[in-house]
C-alpha cells in the first residue's frame, strides 16, 4: 500500500505494508479485530500459505471461513465449529420429530372428521329410508316375508300383508311389498285398495 495506511495485518505485526501485501484486500485498517482473531488462531504465517496456494478468486471465501473458524474456536476451544454445526443439526432433527407429531396429529383429526361426517351420513340414510340403510331395510323386510310365506299358504300370506299394509294407521309393510302373495293383496296394490275391514266380513 506504499505510503498509504497499512492494512489491520501489517499494522498489528508492525511490519511495512508493501503493495503485493497479501493481507491488505482482506483485512482493511477500519476491522483489527478480523485479523487479530485469525492470527491468534492459525498465526498469520499459516494464514499467508494458505492464501498464496488459492487461486486469487478464492481467497475471499477462504479469509470468510478462517474468520468464522476463529470466532468458533475462541467462543469453544474444543469443538469450535462443528461444536456449532453439530448443534444445528440436533435442532433441525428436533424440529422434523415436532413437525411429524404435529402431522400425525393433523391426520388423526381429520380421519375422526371423516368417521363422524360417515356415521351422521348413514343415519340420516336409516332414518329416510334410503341410501345403504334403506336397502339394508328393504332387504330385511322382505327376507321375513318370503320366510313368512314358507311357513304358511298363499292365503295366510294375502291376509297378512292386507292386515299389516303401509297405508293403515297401524301398519308395517311398506307398500311396495303388497302384491307379494298374489290374490287379494295383489288386487290390493294394483287396483282399489281393500277396506280391512273387508277381512273380517
Amino acid at each position: 500500500m506504499g505510503g498509504g495506511s497499512p492494512c489491520a495485518s501489517c499494522k498489528l505485526l508492525r511490519r511495512r505494508c508493501t503493495k503485493d501485501c497479501i493481507f491488505a484486500p482482506f483485512f482493511p485498517a477500519d476491522d483489527p479485530h478480523k485479523f487479530a482473531i485469525v492470527h491468534k488462531v492459525f498465526g498469520a504465517s499459516n494464514v499467508s500459505k494458505m492464501l498464496q496456494e488459492l487461486p486469487v478468486q478464492q481467497r475471499g471465501d477462504a479469509v470468510s471461513s478462517l474468520v468464522y473458524e476463529a470466532n468458533a474456536r475462541m467462543r469453544d476451544p474444543v469443538y469450535g465449529c462443528v461444536g456449532a454445526i453439530s448443534f444445528l443439526q440436533n435442532q433441525v432433527s428436533q424440529l422434523q420429530m415436532q413437525l411429524a407429531v404435529a402431522q400425525a396429529e393433523i391426520l388423526c383429526i381429520q380421519m375422526q372428521h371423516q368417521r363422524g361426517a360417515g356415521d351422521d351420513a348413514d343415519a340420516v340414510a336409516v332414518a329416510a329410508g334410503g341410501g345403504a340403510g334403506g336397502d339394508h331395510h328393504h332387504q330385511t323386510m322382505m327376507a321375513a316375508v318370503q320366510q313368512h310365506h314358507q311357513m304358511v299358504g298363499p292365503g295366510d300370506v294375502d291376509a297378512f300383508l292386507m292386515q299389516n299394509a303401509g297405508g293403515g294407521a297401524g301398519g308395517i309393510i311398506p307398500s311396495q311389498l303388497m302384491g307379494y302373495g298374489g290374490g287379494a293383496a295383489a288386487a290390493g296394490a294394483m287396483g282399489e285398495p281393500l277396506k280391512r275391514e273387508s277381512l273380517w266380513t
